[in-house]
């Protein structure tokens, strides 16, 4: 055993001061930290999505997706861009460099997917948001003996309280599904019009 540590074990005062100055300088040093209760996260992507009804993944994919991806990839300040083509529905994710201003990505991506005008005719038009991370502070879940438009019209009633608080800033309602309008015609009122 050599050199240092053979020292402080002959110097056992300078051993014990050492250690008093790394206490002292790291009590007063922790007022100078950066303490955050949720850290700052930054996304840094914009989302393109677009919903094409009745279209397989595969059209989807060669209608929707390569068309906006064709559309963007010169734009300066992209990093990354990630499509994901589904039943239905084309989502493309373009992931910015670090620092670049989302603002003016965002709105030349805008410019740039609404200037496309090859989109098949059925499908909707795309969607374009600048995506942004929230705190996520609790889920509340709803069940009971209700059916589910009442289940549906609780959940918007708290929904609206919980929004009205004032330290809480988005509410979601997560899954409910749309109303829906019933049309029934009697079997008698079809064969009087000649209707099948």
């Amino acid at each position: 055993m050599g050199g240092p540590v053979r020292w402080f074990i002959h110097n056992p005062i300078a051993a014990n001061l050492l250690m008093l100055f790394l206490l002292v300088g790291g009590v007063l040093g922790v007022p100078a930290l950066e303490k955050q209760f949720f850290p700052t996260f930054e996304l840094n992507r914009v989302s393109i999505a677009l919903t094409y009804p009745g279209a397989g993944p595969g059209e989807v994919e060669e209608q929707i997706c390569v068309r906006i991806e064709e559309a963007i990839h010169d734009l300066s300040g992209i990093k990354e861009i990630r499509s994901t083509a589904r039943e239905g529905i084309g989502t493309v994710v373009v992931e910015a460099e670090a620092g670049y201003d989302m603002q003016r990505l965002t709105a030349e991506i805008k410019t740039r997917v609404d200037a496309i005008n090859t989109f098949p005719v059925e499908a909707e038009r795309p969607i374009v948001t600048e995506l942004a991370f929230r705190h996520y502070m609790a889920a509340v879940s709803l069940a009971g003996d209700l059916g589910e438009r009442d289940l549906k019209r609780l959940g918007e009633q708290l929904r609206d309280d919980l929004a009205a608080q004032p330290n809480v800033s988005v509410v979601e309602l997560e899954s409910p599904r749309p109303y829906e309008v019933s049309v029934e015609v009697s079997e008698y009122t079809l064969r009087r019009y000649g209707l099948t």
